[in-house]
């Protein structure tokens, strides 16, 4: 018995260190095209303002019909038998491919006007499909690894903390190393394709540890293959998987959109591009430190008092955010601390509400199904990041920052324009999407283990009966 008991708790920390570590590479994989491909077109490629409009509806439609395209990918990974399980081979297939297509939408191929529209189009949407494979297999293995919500939380935590070491690494990177490539190449269209294939091979290398190295824990009740028809039943029926969306999907657009408005506003509005990067590593080094807190928080609160805090953090940051005077660092600093301390809390929390449905469902259907379920995590991130591309789009060519001549044509008016979409609209969205969550969100601790308890009954008594 203890040694049964010390395999388990091998397999326990390597699970939470194999997962983790394969956000690394996807992180800042994933980060350098949701945050800077509109850079890289706008101010690398330098497309004309007619071109970027047609990119910005077709980026944007794109998106929204690759997160439509979500669940049908979580129905082909859930009905998915193979000798390597359900996950890995999807894992693989989709880091291979994503990779070789991220590159093609960092490269100039010479292309101006329809052509380069077209090209980028067929490009944008191989990356998207292809990455939707990797991202849904990857994440819905999270529920498979363990049904303990503690354990969860720090399989959560170290996976968040890595995938912002990712995200960051690559916020804070991309000025001055892109700056370094250009001076030694000659060009930064150059230096943006040497970039991004130095991160594809790093996401290629993070993503290994985690196909050999994590192994599912939990066994769901046992049923035929999912069918379209189930489909639908299986997200809309699940109330507490539609209400944590809801609210995810509204504070996503809104956090998605200020922190790609960022290297704008430091470019434009603050006037400085190089402070970019030390304000980025500081926001980075919050998130990591809250996340590190987390599970000595969770310890003390419930998740919902957790929720509260992480959003009035929220509130305070963009408010001072706002009213903060361009040139003054500390208190721009200080505002996105504040911001980020919340949203780290709040996207795991998230993250472990859409984990705790996959129960939910099975017990509300006989089914389990945490690939289907977990395909509304890449669709809220997804659908909210082709909604705030195109607002950032809009916001852009409406306040003057994108003009065909090149030269931003900055007033005092337009200044509070985007800083009101970039920080008070946002603000909003996120505000929204707390209340909602909190009045329609049900599935708290004691809920959660007596469904547990319930479905720990159910199956026994489907394993006698399958013995017998």
């Amino acid at each position: 018995m203890q040694t049964q008991d010390k395999a388990l708790s091998r397999q326990r920390n390597n699970n939470r260190w194999a997962f983790g570590m394969g956000t690394i590479g996807r992180d800042a994989f994933y980060t350098m095209v949701s945050m800077y491909l509109i850079y890289y077109l706008t101010d690398v490629l330098n497309v004309s303002v007619g071109t970027m409009w047609s990119i910005n509806f077709v980026y944007m439609g794109l998106r929204i019909f690759d997160a439509l395209n979500d669940p049908f990918m979580g129905l082909v990974v859930d009905n998915t038998k193979s000798r390597w399980g359900k996950f890995r081979p999807w894992i693989v297939i989709g880091a291979l491919l994503s990779g070789i297509f991220m590159v093609f939408l960092f490269t100039d191929v010479g292309l101006k006007g329809w052509q380069y529209i077209l090209y980028f189009t067929i490009a944008y949407v191989l990356f998207e499909v292809s990455f939707t494979m990797n991202d849904l297999a990857y994440w819905s293995m999270l529920p498979a690894l363990t049904e303990d919500q503690k354990e969860r939380e720090k399989i959560g935590a170290i996976a968040r903390i890595c995938a912002n070491i990712g995200l960051f690494a690559m916020v804070v990177g991309i000025v001055p190393i892109t700056n370094a490539l250009a001076a030694y190449t000659g060009s930064m269209l150059k230096a943006y394709q040497i970039l991004a294939i130095a991160v594809v091979l790093i996401m290629w290398f993070f993503q290994m540890i985690t196909v050999f190295f994590c192994r599912e824990q939990v066994q769901g009740l046992r049923s035929e293959s999912a069918s379209l028809r189930d489909l639908f039943r299986i997200i809309i029926g699940n109330d507490q998987l539609i209400w944590v969306t809801i609210g995810l999907l509204l504070f996503m657009f809104g956090y998605t959109a200020t922190t790609s408005f960022g290297i704008y506003y430091f470019k434009y509005i603050y006037g400085d591009e190089t402070m970019y990067a030390p304000f980025a590593l500081v926001l980075g080094v919050s998130q990591i430190l809250a996340l590190i807190i987390f599970p000595l928080l969770s310890k003390r609160w419930k998740r919902s008092h957790i929720y509260t805090f992480g959003t009035v953090l929220v509130v305070i940051g963009y408010l001072l955010f706002f009213f903060a005077p361009a040139g003054n660092f500390a208190m721009i600093g200080v505002a996105g601390v504040l911001i980020f301390i919340g949203q780290a809390m709040i996207q795991l929390l998230m993250l472990m509400f859409i984990t705790d449905s996959v129960e939910y469902g099975e017990w509300k259907f006989g089914r389990r199904n945490d690939s289907v379920t977990f395909s509304l995590q890449p669709f809220i991130f997804k659908m909210s990041g082709a909604l705030a591309s195109g607002f950032v789009g809009v916001t852009l060519v409406l306040s003057g920052i994108k003009t065909d001549s090149g030269v931003a044509e900055l007033t005092p008016s337009r200044i509070v324009f985007f800083k009101v979409m970039m920080m008070l609209v946002p603000l909003a969205l996120i505000v929204l999407g707390f209340l909602i969550w909190k009045k329609k969100y049900t599935l708290n601790e004691v809920r959660y283990a007596e469904i547990l308890e319930d479905l720990r009954v159910r199956r026994e008594a489907e394993k006698t009966e399958e013995e017998l």
